[in-house]
């Protein structure tokens, strides 16, 4: 446990992760902490006990290689007596433990919040679940597409009358699990005052509600029910996505003094004393029309034009790209998004932290670790020796 490894910064140098987590959400609270320099330790089952189950993709594919970076690993059955002993011992010695079994799992294997803070009361446990620790979903299986329905998401994603719709990216996982590890981030800050540690939980169900934002606070606060609105804003008019001469682009010309510059910029001054469109109220009344007027002016220039002409003009707009063109865009290389380490003699990319640390930055310094390729070590750490290792691996405990 002791071992010197590549470290990804100074930030949290010292604080040792046990990493119990499988699939999206709990992997990434780890990584989020094992960017910042924890020594991060990835457990799994044996080789050999494994199920083979690709939940999360393969271990050599892309998503399971950028959730899993910076980390070690080893393996322990967790269902035998004495892998659970064996991780008393590092849960000891650690900082951190974050896991995503189902609630009831952890109480079952003997490895919950309680038994673990026994050997250790500065322990800080970190939890996701689908929907909570108690409560009437407590043990229903959670994946990231239910969080989004249940959640209300996909109420609100997509155009209008079409149907419910997912995000395109599992939100509900990565947002449970970078709020779980801001969790872990202040309950490490509080050890310091109170010298103990605590269990620390969230969900999908929870981290969706609270990205629901201020459409959730329009239900919350005023019992408003807000329906899809496509890729018009709900509120703020006119913005959206509008037809060029060679593609599409967003324009967000909300505000009075941002919707002067953009008539002005259109050719059309008209519109500031338009009574459809002259005040953000009767913008809102007459979208459809304004949304229109808007269409037959863009669909003249390409995209780039606009963009250019709009910006210039203080008006926030910008292109539509698909994947491909966001990571080669200017900006995103300038801000160096994309981190690579060589691998057999050829460039891996990986996608950084996007918070930036004058002093402490965040650097992508290990690929992920193959299945119990630190073990040995861990457990020489541990003060095992050769002789009793070999006797753990004979009998399946690690």
């Amino acid at each position: 446990m002791t071992e010197p490894v590549p470290q990804a910064s100074t930030a949290l140098a010292g604080i040792t992760v046990l990493d119990l987590t499988r699939v999206r959400a709990g992997p990434t609270c780890a990584r989020q902490l094992a960017d910042w320099g924890a020594d991060v330790i990835k457990i799994e089952m044996p080789a050999a006990l494994d199920s083979g189950d690709p939940m999360g993709g393969p271990r050599n594919g892309p998503d399971f290689q950028n959730l899993h970076r910076n980390k070690r690993a080893m393996t322990i059955n967790l269902k035998a007596p004495e892998g659970v002993a064996l991780l008393k011992k590092l849960a000891a010695k650690a900082d951190v433990v974050v896991e995503n079994f189902r609630p009831d799992v952890k109480t079952r294997l003997g490895i919950d919040y309680e038994a673990l803070s026994a050997v250790n009361p500065r322990l800080i446990y970190a939890s996701i679940s689908g929907f909570g620790q108690d409560g009437p979903y407590a043990n229903r299986p959670g994946f990231d597409q239910i969080a989004q329905g249940l959640g209300g998401l996909m109420s609100i994603t997509g155009l209008p009358g079409q149907g419910p719709v997912r995000v395109g990216i599992p939100i509900a996982d990565l947002c449970a699990g970078i709020f779980a590890a801001q969790g872990v981030l202040v309950a490490l800050l509080e050890r310091e005052k109170s010298g103990r540690g605590q269990w620390v939980h969230s969900s999908l169900l929870q981290a969706q509600l609270f990205m629901l934002d201020f459409q959730g606070a329009r239900w919350v606060m005023n019992g408003d029910i807000p329906k899809q609105a496509g890729n018009n804003h709900p509120t703020g008019i006119p913005t959206g996505v509008f037809l060029t001469r060679d593609g599409h682009i967003n324009i967000a010309a909300t505000g009075k003094a941002i919707f002067e510059r953009f008539s002005r910029t259109l050719g059309r001054p008209d519109w500031l004393t338009d009574e459809r469109f002259s005040t953000a109220a009767a913008r809102s009344a007459n979208r459809d029309a304004m949304n229109a007027e808007i269409a037959e002016i863009t669909a003249t220039r390409t995209s780039t034009e606009w963009v250019d002409a709009l910006n210039e003009a203080g008006v926030p707009c910008g292109p539509i790209n698909n994947i491909a063109e966001a990571f080669e865009d200017e900006q995103t290389k300038h801000l160096g998004v994309v981190q690579t380490l060589e691998r057999d003699g050829k460039p891996v990319g990986y996608i950084g932290q996007p918070v930036v640390l004058s002093r402490t930055p965040s650097h992508v310094v290990s690929h992920p670790p193959a299945q119990s390729e630190h073990t040995d070590a861990i457990l020489a750490g541990l003060g095992y020796d050769a002789a009793a290792i070999a006797d753990l691996h004979a009998r399946q405990i690690v």
